[in-house]
């Protein structure tokens, strides 16, 4: 990689007093004769100054970074095969599915005006492209999104049906995958301005080697869009020494990410204000840079979101109000104020932890501004009682500046650093990628395979509210229920069905199912459910049909292992 990042001739050279425009204008004057009327843009009819651009842009190496991101990205994409949080299916892709195929899901927060649609309309769109060119039925989703593209009939054998994912699970995370290699791309060439040779290729190994970047980057999650877009408005942003600082791409990514998750201003709070102060024409940068943008896009965010409510729908309003003012998050859990401190933010870095304070020591006067933005992000969410991971994704860029800064320092033990780096991260990518929490998406590979009797199926998923995907991962209208789990809005017909069903699960059958014909035809739970509901399986002559697994951690209602039931035929009969 030092190799690479040498002959790319990224970053600045500490032993050098020119600078980078000097060294560019020195390489095009001893070029130009070479490349004259006479050279060969003249002898194959090309023009001399597009010629000099692709010369430009292919001696300095990006499209082979480009081409890296790309493939280490999708390669991520397709390793990631476990569930993070519900919210990367039931707030994106089910409600996308619902927009495009008129059948789904939406959950409460749709109800209450809290989400937007622009998000999922990204996906809703894939899906009907799909629609349009005949690629949506059952029968060609089933041979999966491989095989669909090679359309080799022959190799459906080698695969089982059950385990081959339709393109619409994988199309629109190969989008976030793609968008995520053009913001690492991005950010590369941002730090390529901003540090030394070697600084860069420390970050570019760091960046590349976390684990929970790799973990989060390719799931349907608002949080996911929001790193990506942070990380491609930093490279726009104006930094000390950045060379592609624009203030209206910035500010039209940061608008992009807010629109998409209003929670994105926290991380961009500081900076903003931090540009504000630095700018000398400040009046200029308000009334033609902060007001237009935002507010252009928060009105085509109305636009949208009103025609889909089917009202005008303030969207980032209520979103506050719901979630923050009137506290309706908290009811899905809370923490101490010390939990990102102690626990978040030391989880979601893993391996790097070290680095990053050892790099803070050594470039906190530097880059103390990226410091700042970590450390208020932190701490608003810290004020907040619902935490999640997730929230504090985006402040990891940032992070890995200060973590190549470290590595590059480094001397005596920087080798088995890196190379303790990198293991232990590979070892937590894979195994959470590959293995922790993927029964819930392995089960719904045999639920499509229902969608053959679509009219004789009933499938009843008796475990806490959206444990699995729904429709969007299924494809076909089958009868399908879960239990839901609303919060208490002072509705009179307020009902949640998954605490009743976690109160007292026997009872709970028995009451909605009390007659043979109502039964559904499959029951799905989690193992630690089993013995509860046992009398109501053997009653009803139900048999386990499928033992899926799922975590080597369970916890509370979640079990290591997934059941299938199956209702025999004789009992309806009876």
């Amino acid at each position: 990689m030092d190799a690479l990042i040498r002959r790319q001739g990224f970053g600045r050279k500490a032993d050098d007093g020119k600078t980078e425009e000097s060294g560019s204008l020195r390489f095009q004057k001893e070029e130009e004769p070479t490349l004259g009327r006479g050279g060969l843009a003249g002898r194959c009819g090309i023009s001399h100054s597009w010629l000099m651009f692709c010369m430009s842009f292919v001696s300095t190496g990006w499209l082979t970074i480009a081409a890296f991101s790309v493939i280490f990205r999708v390669l991520n994409c397709f390793l990631v095969q476990s569930s993070f949080v519900p919210d990367e299916y039931w707030q994106s892709v089910e409600v996308a599915h619902r927009m495009a195929f008129n059948y789904g899901h939406l959950t409460w927060e749709w109800k209450e005006g809290i989400r937007g649609y622009g998000y999922p309309l990204f996906f809703a769109a894939i899906y009907k492209m799909l629609h349009w060119i005949s690629c949506d039925s059952v029968h060609l989703l089933e041979s999966g999104f491989p095989i669909f593209i090679l359309n080799l009939r022959q190799l459906r054998s080698v695969f089982k049906r059950s385990f081959c994912p339709p393109p619409q699970i994988w199309l629109p995370r190969l989008l976030h995958a793609l968008v995520t290699a053009f913001a690492d791309f991005k950010f590369f060439r941002l730090v390529g301005q901003l540090e030394k040779t070697d600084d860069v290729k420390w970050t570019l190994f760091a960046h590349l080697c976390s684990w929970f970047t790799w973990y989060s980057c390719s799931r349907t999650l608002s949080n996911s869009v929001e790193g990506a877009l942070t990380c491609l408005a930093l490279a726009y942003f104006p930094l000390p020494a950045s060379k592609t600082h624009s203030s209206k791409k910035y500010l039209s990514l940061v608008a992009l990410a807010t629109v998409i998750r209003p929670t994105a201003l926290i991380v961009w709070l500081p900076l903003l204000v931090y540009h504000f102060w630095r700018e000398e024409n400040k009046l200029r940068l308000v009334v033609q840079d902060y007001v237009p943008i935002g507010a252009s896009f928060l009105a085509f965010s109305t636009l949208i979101d009103s025609i889909f409510y089917g009202k005008w729908t303030l969207v980032q309003f209520n979103f506050l109000k719901v979630n923050v003012l009137d506290g309706v998050a908290d009811l899905y859990g809370t923490f101490p104020w010390h939990w990102y401190l102690t626990q978040g933010f030391p989880i979601i870095m893993g391996p790097h932890l070290p680095f990053f304070f050892h790099g803070c020591y050594l470039a906190f006067r530097r880059h103390r501004i990226l410091f700042v933005a970590i450390a208020w992000t932190v701490a608003i969410y810290s004020l907040l009682p619902h935490k999640e991971l997730r929230f504090i994704y985006p402040v990891l860029p940032f992070c890995m500046i200060f973590c190549g800064v470290s590595l590059a320092h480094m001397r005596a033990w920087r080798r088995a650093a890196a190379w303790g780096l990198l293991a232990s991260n590979l070892l937590l990518a894979l195994y959470t990628g590959l293995i922790h929490q993927r029964g819930v998406l392995d089960v719904m590979g045999h639920v499509r395979v229902l969608c053959h009797k679509a009219s004789e199926a009933d499938v009843l998923f008796a475990m806490s509210c959206h444990s699995t995907p729904y429709y969007s991962h299924v494809h076909c209208p089958l009868k399908m229920r879960f239990l839901e789990c609303p919060p208490d809005l002072g509705r009179p017909d307020y009902e949640n069905k998954s605490d009743r069903f976690n109160e007292n699960p026997l009872l709970w059958l028995r009451t909605w199912y009390p007659h043979a014909p109502s039964l559904p035809t499959h029951l799905i739970l989690f193992d630690v459910m089993e013995k509860k509901i046992s009398a109501f399986l053997n009653e009803n002559n139900y048999t386990k049909t499928t033992d899926i697994f799922h975590t080597h951690f369970p916890e509370g209602g979640v079990g290591g292992r997934i059941f299938i039931y199956e209702r025999h035929r004789q009992a309806s009969l009876e």
